[in-house]
């Protein structure tokens, strides 16, 4: 059976089925909770807990840690923005740890920003450290794996794309929701990992509904890629792509021909001209809701609940 950890400004919480029980633990770090393992079986135990709806919910994953995330790793994706799935290489980017904020805070857009994208995505919350050159298995992946997040990638298209500047286009504050929770498994349910279903709405209007069984590239093979160059501690996030559905769409075949053949400041001048006609991107007031869960229940990471906000 999972175990659903939760996070507020001062205090750690396990989920049971009576309500919130707090852990009796001075972890202020998610490190140091995933240390405290014995703290979170005896808060199971607890009889004296509170409701979860009357908790104000922080990220369970906190800041400052790694922050690395999969590019382009669901089929489905790949294939809408014009390109071939058994084509496209196992790819990271960084994002900052700065940008984390809770299940439910506003995500504000910077005023130079126009294409504001949604990217819900499931988060790989590290277990223990993983040093350079650490083997990274099938048999051993539930030894340096804790457990779960829902998160949304939140993305400035119009600066990523014409700039590649992934780094900037999703690390401004508040550009990765995290949570409700941190959800613990064990080895036989991190194998039931590709029964996982991300699903995502704006305004109650559904915009991305798939399972990790289209993913491309697996958590074993992710985290086997990034132990050849990239130190993991206890606490770090891996997110791990996102299915079709974003706002960002590829042209036609026959526009991206045509595009092909300007220049190429003109070529992104034509192609953000017709991407702010697209009403898919997020606007001021716009509420995302974001889910991962098996369709049985079994394995449920949460819902979380994000209004969008326009400055300037």
């Amino acid at each position: 059976m999972t175990t659903t950890t939760l996070r507020t400004a001062d205090a750690w919480y396990v989920q049971t089925a009576s309500g919130a029980a707090r852990i009796d633990t001075d972890a202020t770090t998610t490190a140091q909770l995933l240390d405290d393992r014995e703290a979170i079986t005896a808060a199971m135990a607890r009889t004296d807990t509170v409701a979860v709806e009357n908790l104000t919910l922080l990220s369970p994953v906190t800041a400052p840690c790694r922050l690395v995330a999969q590019m382009t790793n669901f089929a489905s994706h790949v294939t809408d923005a014009g390109m071939n799935p058994n084509t496209i290489p196992l790819t990271f980017f960084r994002k900052a740890s700065g940008s984390i904020s809770a299940p439910d805070a506003d995500v504000v857009r910077p005023a130079h920003v126009h294409l504001l994208d949604y990217e819900v995505e499931i988060g790989i919350v590290i277990g223990r450290e993983v040093p350079v050159g650490a083997e990274i298995t099938h048999e051993n992946l539930a030894d340096h794996v804790a457990g779960l997040v829902v998160a949304n990638d939140v993305s400035a298209r119009d600066v990523q794309l014409p700039q590649t500047q992934f780094y900037e286009a999703k690390s401004y504050p508040t550009f990765t929701p995290v949570g409700p929770a941190l959800v613990l498994l064990d080895r036989d349910e991190l194998k039931r990992f590709t029964d996982l279903r991300l699903r995502l709405w704006v305004n109650g209007e559904p915009r991305q509904d798939m399972t990790v069984a289209d993913m491309i590239y697996s958590p074993v093979q992710a985290l086997q890629a990034l132990a050849r160059f990239q130190h993991l501690d206890a606490g770090d996030l891996l997110l791990t792509g996102t299915p079709v559905g974003t706002a960002l769409s590829a042209p036609s075949a026959p526009i991206a021909f045509l595009a092909s053949l300007l220049p190429p400041a003109l070529r992104w001048k034509v192609f953000l001209g017709r991407q702010r006609k697209n009403p898919k991107y997020l606007q001021d007031g716009d509420v995302i809701e974001a889910t991962v869960a098996t369709d049985d229940g079994a394995i449920d990471l949460g819902q979380q609940r994000t209004t969008v906000r326009w400055t300037g």
